[in-house]
């Protein structure tokens, strides 16, 4: 007998008892239901919820709206000069951030806004209630993405048996060997 071919040794309808005995067992057995609204579930750590912005970070350098597959980003900067301290010296300019929103009717939640952010603007929060009776609602400004910053936990600690990192060991011997 090859694989191709049906096998002639079962019963006819003995897929479909195999079937029923499944439904029954499964029948059979406690089901455990968690009331959603009165106990809360247990999220794993670092679980992608809602993201937050903290906007004190920002730069307006725009590497999340540019690497956002979905365009769902949107930011609105303009930029202030900052007057000369000494004389001679010029004058600096620094981006204002005017707009930051994130609509999360179109976001898909794939943290590439968050892995490319270089100013750690950027973070996940295990909030996942915000849902709304009107779409137009999900669009979050910065002030709301700043709510949610509150809700972000605390990096997990750091492994007291990991190595150092390669920087800080030579950093470490430069500091050590004596100056000529």
């Amino acid at each position: 007998m090859t694989t191709h071919e049906p096998d002639r040794r079962t019963l006819p309808g003995s897929g479909l008892v195999k079937g029923l005995g499944v439904t029954l067992r499964s029948m059979t057995k406690r089901s455990i239901t968690d009331q959603y609204p009165e106990v809360k579930p247990e999220l794993p750590p670092r679980s992608r919820g809602v993201i937050a912005l903290l906007e004190e970070n920002c730069t307006s350098c725009m590497l999340c709206a540019r690497e956002c597959p979905d365009w769902c980003i949107y930011i609105d900067s303009h930029k202030e000069v900052i007057p000369a301290t000494e004389p001679g010296a010029r004058d600096r300019t620094r981006n204002v951030l005017d707009r930051f929103a994130i609509d999360f009717s179109l976001c898909m939640y794939c943290g590439i806004c968050i892995e490319v952010c270089p100013f750690d603007a950027l973070f996940w929060s295990p909030e996942f209630e915000y849902a709304e009776f009107d779409i137009r609602n999900l669009v979050h400004e910065k002030d709301r993405l700043r709510e949610w910053m509150w809700t972000v936990p605390a990096p997990p600690a750091v492994d007291p048996a990991a190595e150092e990192p390669k920087e800080v060991v030579a950093a470490r011997k430069a500091a050590e060997e004596p100056t000529p």
